[in-house]
Protein backbone atom coordinates (compact mmCIF):
# COMPACT_ATOMS: atom_id res chain seq x y z
CA UNK A 1 0.00 0.00 0.00
CA UNK A 2 1.45 3.44 -0.68
CA UNK A 3 0.84 5.46 1.80
CA UNK A 4 -0.22 9.39 1.32
CA UNK A 5 0.26 11.81 4.62
CA UNK A 6 -1.99 14.15 3.30
CA UNK A 7 -4.81 11.67 3.68
CA UNK A 8 -3.46 11.50 7.36
CA UNK A 9 -3.98 15.28 7.27
CA UNK A 10 -7.40 14.69 5.86
CA UNK A 11 -8.80 12.33 8.35
CA UNK A 12 -7.50 14.24 11.71
CA UNK A 13 -9.26 17.55 10.00
CA UNK A 14 -12.75 15.34 9.29
CA UNK A 15 -12.74 13.41 12.71
CA UNK A 16 -11.81 16.58 14.65
CA UNK A 17 -14.45 18.44 12.53
CA UNK A 18 -17.12 15.68 11.95
CA UNK A 19 -17.75 17.74 8.96
CA UNK A 20 -16.58 17.64 5.16
CA UNK A 21 -17.15 21.59 4.52
CA UNK A 22 -15.29 22.55 8.04
CA UNK A 23 -12.16 20.27 7.19
CA UNK A 24 -12.56 21.85 4.16
CA UNK A 25 -12.11 25.27 5.80
CA UNK A 26 -9.90 24.16 8.13
CA UNK A 27 -7.56 22.71 5.32
CA UNK A 28 -7.86 25.45 2.87
CA UNK A 29 -9.35 23.30 0.47
CA UNK A 30 -12.53 23.19 -1.24
CA UNK A 31 -15.42 20.59 -0.24
CA UNK A 32 -15.02 18.66 -3.93
CA UNK A 33 -11.45 17.98 -2.48
CA UNK A 34 -12.08 17.14 0.92
CA UNK A 35 -15.09 14.66 -0.68
CA UNK A 36 -12.75 12.94 -2.51
CA UNK A 37 -10.33 12.61 0.24
CA UNK A 38 -13.02 11.10 2.65
CA UNK A 39 -13.56 8.95 -0.44
CA UNK A 40 -9.96 7.60 -0.52
CA UNK A 41 -10.17 7.32 3.46
CA UNK A 42 -13.02 5.01 2.91
CA UNK A 43 -11.31 2.47 -0.09
CA UNK A 44 -8.20 2.28 1.80
CA UNK A 45 -9.95 1.34 5.21
CA UNK A 46 -12.92 -0.30 4.17
CA UNK A 47 -14.66 2.10 6.57
CA UNK A 48 -17.66 4.81 6.15
CA UNK A 49 -15.48 7.29 8.87
CA UNK A 50 -17.85 9.24 8.46
CA UNK A 51 -22.00 8.79 7.74
CA UNK A 52 -25.10 11.24 7.15
CA UNK A 53 -27.43 11.75 10.16
CA UNK A 54 -30.36 13.85 9.29
CA UNK A 55 -28.05 17.12 8.67
CA UNK A 56 -25.36 16.33 10.45
CA UNK A 57 -22.22 13.86 10.37
CA UNK A 58 -22.07 10.87 12.87
CA UNK A 59 -18.61 9.35 13.55
CA UNK A 60 -18.50 5.37 12.99
CA UNK A 61 -17.18 3.35 15.91
CA UNK A 62 -14.04 2.94 13.97
CA UNK A 63 -13.46 6.65 13.66
CA UNK A 64 -13.98 7.49 17.35
CA UNK A 65 -11.69 4.56 17.93
CA UNK A 66 -8.69 5.69 16.10
CA UNK A 67 -9.54 9.51 17.14
CA UNK A 68 -7.30 10.27 19.31
CA UNK A 69 -4.47 7.79 17.61
CA UNK A 70 -4.50 9.87 13.89
CA UNK A 71 -4.04 12.95 16.08
CA UNK A 72 -0.78 11.92 17.99
CA UNK A 73 0.45 10.41 14.56
CA UNK A 74 0.12 13.35 12.92
CA UNK A 75 1.86 15.61 15.57
CA UNK A 76 4.29 13.09 15.66
CA UNK A 77 5.19 13.34 11.56
CA UNK A 78 5.00 17.06 12.48
CA UNK A 79 8.02 16.70 14.86
CA UNK A 80 9.81 14.67 12.92
CA UNK A 81 9.13 16.79 9.82
CA UNK A 82 10.08 20.12 11.35
CA UNK A 83 13.54 21.13 11.44
CA UNK A 84 15.01 21.87 14.98
CA UNK A 85 15.56 25.36 15.24
CA UNK A 86 17.59 27.60 17.95
CA UNK A 87 15.46 30.12 19.71
CA UNK A 88 16.38 33.53 18.73
CA UNK A 89 13.98 36.14 21.07
CA UNK A 90 15.32 38.67 19.34
CA UNK A 91 14.01 37.97 15.67
CA UNK A 92 11.18 35.90 16.81
CA UNK A 93 7.96 36.66 15.41
CA UNK A 94 5.09 34.98 16.18
CA UNK A 95 1.66 35.28 18.15
CA UNK A 96 0.02 33.55 21.05
CA UNK A 97 -3.42 32.91 22.21
CA UNK A 98 -4.35 33.17 25.55
CA UNK A 99 -7.68 32.53 27.29
CA UNK A 100 -7.30 34.19 31.13
CA UNK A 101 -9.97 34.40 33.79
CA UNK A 102 -10.27 38.22 33.36
CA UNK A 103 -9.65 39.05 36.97
CA UNK A 104 -5.87 37.23 35.91
CA UNK A 105 -5.66 39.48 32.54
CA UNK A 106 -6.43 43.16 34.50
CA UNK A 107 -3.72 41.25 37.49
CA UNK A 108 -1.13 39.36 35.28
CA UNK A 109 -1.48 40.49 32.14
CA UNK A 110 0.20 43.89 31.99
CA UNK A 111 3.35 42.30 33.48
CA UNK A 112 3.40 39.62 31.11
CA UNK A 113 3.16 41.73 28.00
CA UNK A 114 6.02 44.01 29.47
CA UNK A 115 8.50 40.94 29.94
CA UNK A 116 7.73 39.64 26.42
CA UNK A 117 7.83 42.67 24.74
CA UNK A 118 11.93 43.58 26.27
CA UNK A 119 12.72 40.26 24.96
CA UNK A 120 10.82 39.46 22.16
CA UNK A 121 9.50 42.75 20.48
CA UNK A 122 8.34 40.66 17.60
CA UNK A 123 5.52 38.30 19.78
CA UNK A 124 2.34 39.42 19.97
CA UNK A 125 -0.08 38.14 22.71
CA UNK A 126 -4.42 37.42 22.14
CA UNK A 127 -5.87 37.49 25.31
CA UNK A 128 -9.18 36.15 24.75
CA UNK A 129 -12.54 36.34 27.20
CA UNK A 130 -13.67 33.13 28.37
CA UNK A 131 -16.71 31.52 27.14
CA UNK A 132 -19.86 30.57 28.84
CA UNK A 133 -19.56 26.86 27.46
CA UNK A 134 -16.25 24.46 27.45
CA UNK A 135 -14.69 25.02 24.76
CA UNK A 136 -12.02 23.01 22.47
CA UNK A 137 -9.75 25.64 21.24
CA UNK A 138 -7.10 24.34 24.15
CA UNK A 139 -6.75 20.99 22.43
CA UNK A 140 -7.22 22.10 18.67
CA UNK A 141 -4.27 24.30 19.04
CA UNK A 142 -6.28 27.75 18.63
CA UNK A 143 -5.64 28.27 22.44
CA UNK A 144 -1.95 28.33 23.48
CA UNK A 145 -2.39 29.01 27.19
CA UNK A 146 -5.11 28.91 29.67
CA UNK A 147 -4.97 30.17 33.23
CA UNK A 148 -7.92 30.20 35.31
CA UNK A 149 -9.03 28.43 38.32
CA UNK A 150 -10.35 24.80 36.37
CA UNK A 151 -7.96 21.70 36.65
CA UNK A 152 -8.61 20.26 33.47
CA UNK A 153 -9.65 16.31 33.30
CA UNK A 154 -8.68 15.94 29.20
CA UNK A 155 -5.11 13.51 29.46
CA UNK A 156 -3.33 15.69 26.92
CA UNK A 157 -4.00 18.74 28.31
CA UNK A 158 -0.97 19.66 30.59
CA UNK A 159 -1.71 21.84 34.13
CA UNK A 160 0.77 23.34 37.15
CA UNK A 161 -0.63 24.68 39.74
CA UNK A 162 1.20 28.03 39.48
CA UNK A 163 -0.30 30.28 42.50
CA UNK A 164 -3.56 30.12 44.99
CA UNK A 165 -5.31 32.62 47.17
CA UNK A 166 -7.40 33.62 50.02
CA UNK A 167 -10.76 35.08 49.80
CA UNK A 168 -12.08 38.16 50.94
CA UNK A 169 -15.17 40.21 51.20
CA UNK A 170 -15.94 43.46 49.36
CA UNK A 171 -17.98 46.49 49.94
CA UNK A 172 -18.55 50.22 49.21
CA UNK A 173 -17.15 52.00 51.64
CA UNK A 174 -19.37 53.26 54.41
CA UNK A 175 -21.30 49.90 54.16
CA UNK A 176 -23.10 49.07 57.35
CA UNK A 177 -20.56 45.91 57.44
CA UNK A 178 -17.55 47.77 57.16
CA UNK A 179 -18.11 49.54 60.11
CA UNK A 180 -17.51 46.66 62.30
CA UNK A 181 -14.59 45.48 63.62
CA UNK A 182 -15.95 42.32 63.17
CA UNK A 183 -18.27 40.13 60.62
CA UNK A 184 -19.93 37.22 61.94
CA UNK A 185 -21.22 34.55 59.32
CA UNK A 186 -24.71 35.34 60.24
CA UNK A 187 -23.99 39.10 59.40
CA UNK A 188 -22.60 38.14 56.44
CA UNK A 189 -24.93 36.08 55.40
CA UNK A 190 -27.94 38.00 56.16
CA UNK A 191 -27.00 41.13 53.52
CA UNK A 192 -27.54 40.82 49.86
CA UNK A 193 -24.81 39.39 47.78
CA UNK A 194 -23.55 39.47 43.43
CA UNK A 195 -21.21 36.69 42.29
CA UNK A 196 -19.30 36.21 39.15
CA UNK A 197 -20.02 33.43 36.61
CA UNK A 198 -19.52 33.33 33.27
CA UNK A 199 -21.75 31.06 32.88
CA UNK A 200 -24.84 33.40 34.90
CA UNK A 201 -24.47 31.12 38.33
CA UNK A 202 -26.03 32.44 41.07
CA UNK A 203 -24.30 30.07 43.37
CA UNK A 204 -20.59 28.87 43.86
CA UNK A 205 -18.94 26.93 46.84
CA UNK A 206 -19.47 29.70 49.58
CA UNK A 207 -22.84 28.52 49.76
CA UNK A 208 -21.73 25.00 50.38
CA UNK A 209 -19.83 26.53 53.22
CA UNK A 210 -22.78 28.87 54.87
CA UNK A 211 -25.47 26.02 54.60
CA UNK A 212 -23.01 24.03 56.51
CA UNK A 213 -23.51 26.69 59.32
CA UNK A 214 -27.18 26.34 58.63
CA UNK A 215 -27.05 29.68 56.96
CA UNK A 216 -27.95 30.87 53.63
CA UNK A 217 -27.29 34.01 51.38
CA UNK A 218 -29.35 36.08 49.11
CA UNK A 219 -27.73 36.60 45.56
CA UNK A 220 -29.61 38.93 44.28
CA UNK A 221 -27.17 39.42 40.45
CA UNK A 222 -24.24 37.59 39.27
CA UNK A 223 -21.80 39.46 37.04
CA UNK A 224 -19.46 37.56 33.99
CA UNK A 225 -16.44 39.70 35.53
CA UNK A 226 -14.98 40.54 38.54
CA UNK A 227 -14.72 44.46 36.76
CA UNK A 228 -18.24 44.72 36.73
CA UNK A 229 -19.41 42.76 40.03
CA UNK A 230 -16.76 46.08 41.55
CA UNK A 231 -19.47 48.48 39.73
CA UNK A 232 -22.33 46.80 41.47
CA UNK A 233 -20.60 46.92 44.78
CA UNK A 234 -19.72 50.87 44.51
CA UNK A 235 -23.06 52.51 44.38
CA UNK A 236 -24.94 49.48 46.49
CA UNK A 237 -24.90 47.48 49.93
CA UNK A 238 -24.26 44.55 47.94
CA UNK A 239 -21.33 42.48 48.90
CA UNK A 240 -18.93 40.57 46.68
CA UNK A 241 -16.75 37.70 47.82
CA UNK A 242 -13.95 37.24 45.34
CA UNK A 243 -10.09 36.03 45.51
CA UNK A 244 -8.03 38.84 47.84
CA UNK A 245 -5.78 39.89 45.15
CA UNK A 246 -7.39 41.52 42.67
CA UNK A 247 -9.40 43.74 45.02
CA UNK A 248 -6.76 44.34 46.78
CA UNK A 249 -5.27 45.57 43.47
CA UNK A 250 -8.01 48.06 43.01
CA UNK A 251 -9.51 48.64 46.17
CA UNK A 252 -8.60 52.40 47.06
CA UNK A 253 -8.84 53.08 43.26
CA UNK A 254 -12.83 52.10 43.28
CA UNK A 255 -13.11 53.11 46.64
CA UNK A 256 -13.92 49.99 47.94
CA UNK A 257 -14.23 48.64 51.65
CA UNK A 258 -11.82 44.73 51.94
CA UNK A 259 -13.43 42.66 54.89
CA UNK A 260 -11.88 39.47 56.17
CA UNK A 261 -14.22 36.59 55.05
CA UNK A 262 -15.96 34.99 58.24
CA UNK A 263 -15.52 31.43 56.51
CA UNK A 264 -13.46 29.08 56.52
CA UNK A 265 -12.67 28.32 53.12
CA UNK A 266 -10.48 26.76 50.85
CA UNK A 267 -7.93 28.80 48.55
CA UNK A 268 -8.88 29.47 45.08
CA UNK A 269 -6.16 27.99 42.96
CA UNK A 270 -4.49 29.52 39.46
CA UNK A 271 -3.70 26.53 36.80
CA UNK A 272 -2.36 27.67 33.36
CA UNK A 273 -3.05 24.62 31.10
CA UNK A 274 -1.38 24.07 27.80
CA UNK A 275 -1.82 20.84 25.28
CA UNK A 276 1.32 18.37 24.94
CA UNK A 277 2.12 19.15 21.39
CA UNK A 278 3.87 22.20 23.23
CA UNK A 279 6.06 20.64 25.76
CA UNK A 280 8.78 20.59 23.82
CA UNK A 281 8.57 23.96 21.82
CA UNK A 282 10.92 26.30 22.97
CA UNK A 283 8.46 29.47 22.16
CA UNK A 284 5.80 27.87 23.62
CA UNK A 285 8.15 26.70 26.57
CA UNK A 286 9.81 30.26 27.11
CA UNK A 287 6.34 32.11 27.31
CA UNK A 288 4.78 29.51 30.19
CA UNK A 289 8.10 30.47 32.01
CA UNK A 290 6.86 33.99 31.60
CA UNK A 291 3.33 33.73 32.47
CA UNK A 292 4.22 31.57 35.26
CA UNK A 293 6.17 34.36 36.94
CA UNK A 294 3.74 37.09 36.56
CA UNK A 295 1.07 34.54 37.53
CA UNK A 296 2.63 33.62 40.75
CA UNK A 297 4.17 37.35 41.45
CA UNK A 298 0.67 38.88 41.03
CA UNK A 299 -1.42 36.94 42.92
CA UNK A 300 0.10 35.10 45.95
Amino acid sequence: MQLDLNLLTALDALLEEGSVQAAADRLHVTAPAMSRSLGRLRRATGDQILVRTGRTMTPTPYAIAVREQVHELLQQVHNVLAPSRELQLGTLERTFTLRWHDALVARSGPALLAAVREQAPGVRLRFLAESSTDTPELRRGEVDLEANANRPSVPEIHAEKVADTGHVVVARKGHPLARRSSVTAAAYAEAEHVTVSRRGRLTNPLDDALARLGLTRRVVASAPTEAAAFEFVRDSDLLLTAPESTPRAVAAQLGLALIPLPLDLPRAPVYLSWHQRYDTDPAHTWLRGLARTALTDRTD
